[in-house]
């Protein structure tokens, strides 16, 4: 509804906020109502401070280098997929435990780098680690 100045003929050209204000404070109370309901609370288990302190020389971590064509190297001296599994078992059973870092090349097939991480896991590491390449 129009309401005209007191002297001009034409419709007033003046928009009314009222009711745009009204159904603005409508909508932040009905937000303000229902975001607090859809927010839900999720359980995490986080990691506990332990008293012990780190031992003071951890091992030298080991590199475990896959290539692209299947070849293995243990600290960068070649290994067979045999020997590899003797020496991750071997490696499982020291403590404290090293970590066995895992390096491929880019064009390497995940088949071989599950492979191998399903090896170690079998031998009982717990610490699995990955290297990216050098660029």
């Amino acid at each position: 509804m129009a309401f005209s100045s007191g002297g001009g003929s034409g419709p007033m050209s003046e928009i009314n906020v009222t009711p745009l204000v009204d159904v603005m404070l409508v909508l932040l109370i009905i937000f303000m109502i229902t975001v607090p309901m859809l927010s839900h609370k999720i359980k995490i288990d986080l990691p506990q401070p332990t008293t012990q302190p780190p031992p003071p020389n951890p091992p030298e971590p080991i590199g475990l280098s896959v290539k692209a064509t299947g070849q293995l190297y243990w600290n960068d001296e070649p290994i067979t997929e045999e020997a590899l599994q003797a020496q991750l078992r071997v490696t499982a059973q020291k403590d404290p435990q090293p970590e066995l870092n895992i390096k491929a090349d880019k064009t390497t097939k995940y088949q071989l780098v599950a492979t191998v991480m399903a090896d170690a896991k079998n031998a009982g590491m717990v610490k699995i680690g990955f290297v990216s390449a050098d660029q």
